[in-house]
């Protein structure tokens, strides 16, 4: 690529069960292609050999559609990114398969990401301005972290769950109250409506800047027991009351590291990251806090807190400014380190 040409970079995400594709251009995201996999709400969950299907016959339409949108050809491509790891390693693998396909046929660069250090970077797709050093709350099924974000190449996680994570506790609990998958949203719906104070949960004393999950949901399960036993209909006579008890107790474990982490660190620039930062309590809260402290905050919009593949391609474009790319030998991987 000659001197002062613009770059063009692909990103493709297929870590889960969203197939996304998107393209870049000089750090501004010119489309946003994403197809979701319908298929795995009869079963309550994702069924990885089914998502490894679904992957395999949505990647070429999708990337089709994002380099149709973004108004460009292949040939025009400087690098092409894709999630690497962490995720469901057989839909890792139809990612990663195709990004080396057509990389080697163009003959230009892979950059293989981290799913997770997308997320945090998907705040500078609104705001590329944004100020360094920056902490992050990063928050979704899989993973709840609080990262150090130095630079976009530069990144340390400073606390991060010891069991669950928050979206799996919003998405059991959802299963629990008889709500269908993905249920994470739906307790935000009904949570708009009621008493966040109605019922109180347990929240796990842990220390340092960790967080831990699997005692709330406990707790919320010997809850649920016990009502249904004295009122067979508790959950229907208070379904938007316990919801909103749910995601009070959550939100406020979240938030309460959060402030912790600022005033260790003296960072008050502060983002959020993950499919669970679209939460309507959670970002209602951020921004209360905000206020109180005088934090500079940040929130994606909607369509970049879920899995989606602009966040890899502006992830592989700050990858490729400081020259940091992959050979064909690169593989994916279920689990990897930061």
């Amino acid at each position: 690529m000659k001197s002062g040409e613009p770059i063009y970079i692909l990103g493709i995400e297929s870590s889960c069960d969203e197939t996304s594709a998107s393209v870049c251009k000089d750090g501004k995201i010119l489309s946003n292609i994403i197809a979701t996999q319908e298929i795995h709400t009869q079963y309550g969950g994702v069924v990885p050999e089914l998502a490894s299907r679904a992957h395999m016959q949505h990647i070429v339409p999708v990337v089709q559609q994002a380099i149709d949108k973004a108004g460009i050809q292949l040939p025009m491509l400087s690098a092409i990114a894709f999630t690497q790891s962490p995720g469901l390693i057989g839909a890792l693998l139809v990612g990663t398969g195709f990004a080396k396909s057509l990389a080697l046929s163009l003959n230009i660069p892979l950059i293989g990401v981290h799913h997770m250090q997308a997320h945090v970077l998907s705040n500078l797709i609104e705001q590329p301005t944004q100020e360094f050093p920056f902490l992050c709350l990063t928050v979704s099924g899989g993973h709840t972290q609080i990262v150090l974000c130095k630079s976009p190449t530069d990144m340390e996680i400073l606390g991060e769950t010891l069991d669950d994570a928050a979206g799996e506790a919003f998405d059991k609990t959802a299963k629990l109250l008889g709500l269908p998958y993905p249920g994470g949203p739906l307790i935000d719906e009904y949570a708009q409506l009621g008493d966040g104070k109605r019922f109180a949960f347990a929240e796990p004393k842990i220390e340092q800047l960790n967080f831990s999950f699997s005692g709330v949901k406990t707790s919320i399960l010997y809850f649920l027991q016990k009502e249904l036993k004295k009122d067979p209909d508790f959950i229907q006579h208070h379904i938007n009351d316990i919801c909103a008890s749910v995601q009070h107790c959550i939100v406020n474990i979240l938030l309460q590291k959060l402030k912790k982490a600022s005033l260790e660190t003296g960072i008050k620039s502060i983002c959020l990251a993950g499919g669970v930062s679209a939460n309507k309590g959670l970002r209602k809260g951020l921004k209360e806090m905000a206020t109180t402290y005088g934090w500079n905050i940040h929130m994606p919009s909607l369509e970049y807190c879920t899995d989606n593949a602009a966040m890899i391609a502006i992830t592989g474009y700050y990858k490729h400014l400081a020259g940091i790319e992959n050979d064909l030998s690169v593989t994916a991987s279920a689990r990897a380190s930061w």
